[in-house]
């Protein structure tokens, strides 16, 4: 069976996270939701070059939009 896949959008905050954005995610907005537990997604950039928890209020480096 397979089970559908859970994306989410998010936009960059800080100049650290514009320079991942632009550089190691193609600023590509889209991110695949590999794993979430209560309070966290771990999400995987769509061209597959980056990854990380986010809280699922996004957090100073990220909105989740």
């Amino acid at each position: 069976m397979k089970t559908k896949k859970r994306f989410i959008n998010v936009a960059p905050k800080t100049s650290k996270s514009k320079n991942r954005f632009v550089n190691q995610m193609d600023s590509l907005h889209a991110m695949e939701v590999e794993q979430e537990n209560d309070h966290q997604l771990f999400v995987v950039s769509i061209n597959r070059k980056y990854c990380f928890w986010i809280p699922k209020g996004g957090n100073e480096h990220w909105d989740i939009i």
